[in-house]
Order: structure tokens, then sequence, then C-alpha cells
């Protein structure tokens, strides 16, 4: 499997805190990923790295077939380049409907005159239509975001990001405060994204995690402490230690 996401040595301090230390990582070009470990174990950190928003003190990230340094690349670029990633709360357009938030999503040409003249083609409304099946929601086309449940907010805001077509998607703990059948279906979403796409998530629930059932990183004071799936990690003695033990 072809690697799409090296991190290779990575740190970052924050007043003298070292965040995240000589951390190396990589995910496959179509690899679904659970990321654990306690608060403070620097998982959000790494995903502000990748994506831009923090430059580490010292590392590589490449990206890609041909190895793009993402340290070089602003966060915009780092987008464009197909790097999506989903925060905890769900950021939906809530006076709009289903359908319009997703074809806001859908990845074209963006400038400003090319926003004004934008007709959608019978092409975009297939797309939406496609869109809407994978994550759920397609009885909900025409209904205003803003009435839809948590969890369906949530499915919406994967889709959107699925409408951008990333090669890589970052999702932070995407079962918070879901009722037991939508975190099912949340898991049904992700694993099928992952098969056309590199998927990272990072998450607390370590039934849904279980349910993933993919490989974990487990990252304890911005290292990685162990790596392998959910049966291994649980077992490893550090593990139970720094995350489990608590």
């Amino acid at each position: 499997m072809s690697t799409l996401l090296e991190v290779s040595g990575v740190s970052v301090s924050f007043d003298g805190f070292k965040a995240i230390n000589n951390l190396s990582f990589q995910i496959g070009a179509q690899e679904l990923r659970a990321v654990i470990g306690p608060n403070g174990a620097g998982k959000t950190t790494f995903m502000d790295i990748v994506t831009g928003k923090t430059r580490p003190d010292e590392g590589r990230i490449s990206y890609g077939d041909k190895g793009l340094s993402l340290l070089s690349m602003s966060e915009s670029r780092i987008a464009q380049a197909g790097i999506g990633r989903k925060f905890q709360r769900p950021t939906v357009f809530e006076d709009q409907s289903v359908a319009d938030n997703l074809m806001m999503a859908l990845r074209k040409a963006r400038g400003p005159l090319r926003v004004l003249m934008f007709r959608p083609t019978p092409a975009d409304h297939d797309r939406i239509a496609e869109l809407a099946g994978e994550i759920g929601l397609s009885g909900m086309l025409h209904r205003k975001s803003g009435e839809l449940s948590h969890g369906q907010k949530q499915w919406l805001e994967i889709g959107m990001l699925l409408a951008q077509e990333p090669r890589l998607l970052l999702v932070d703990e995407p079962a918070a405060g879901m009722t037991p059948a939508e975190r099912e279906h949340t898991t049904d979403i992700l694993r099928e994204a992952a098969r056309t796409r590199a998927v990272v998530v990072v998450e607390h629930d370590m039934e849904f995690v279980r349910r993933l059932g993919c490989k974990v990183t487990v990252l304890h004071e911005g290292s990685v402490l162990a790596e392998g799936s959910i049966d291994h990690v649980t077992k490893n003695e550090k593990v139970i230690d720094v995350y489990l033990g608590r």
C-alpha cells in the first residue's frame, strides 16, 4: 500500500511545553486509522500541524505521490491539495437546506465571478444525490440543516468534506454526543470513506474505535506510545498505565 502522508521526527513546543515530541506517523492512500490517547497527548496539535495551522519546530511532513512538503504550504494550499478536516462541533449553514450545504461544498473553481455565475449542472445534482446516499440523508435533501439532529449534522458535515474530494480526511471525535444508532451509522460512513481515501479518526470512545476495526495509534506526551490493532494496544502495559488504567 502506497504511503499518502509521512510525518518524520516532528516536534513543537508552546512556552517550553513540548506538545509534540519527535513524532513519526504514516498512513496509506486508502486506510482508516484511529488515534487515541489521554488529554494533552498531542492529538489536536498533530492535526493542527498536518493542516498547517501550527508550524513545527523541527521534522518533516511529506504528502502525496510526489512527496510534497506540507511545511512550505499555507493552510489554504494544504486544503486545496486534498486534506480535509472535521472539527468536533458541526459547522453547517443552518438556514440552508441539506442539498444547498452539499452543493456549496462541491469541488469547483472558486473565483469571485465563477461563484456569482455558478449554475448547478445535472452532474452536480447527481453528485449531491450520491453524497446524500453515502451519509444517510437521502430523504432530507430539502430540509433546513438547522432541523437536523446533532448526529445528522455531523453526517452532513462529513458529506460536505467528501464533496471536496479530499485524499486525506481528519475527523475529530465524531461519536461525541451521538445516540448508539447514530454512532453505528457514523462507523459505516467512515469505513466506506476509507475505501477510496485515507481517514484519520481522533476519538475517546473505545467502543467506537473497536467498531471501526482499524489500526490504532496511541499518543502520549506528543509521541507514539503504541500502534497496532485495538486488542494489541489495549493489552500493552504502557497504554494501560497512562491511558486505560485512569
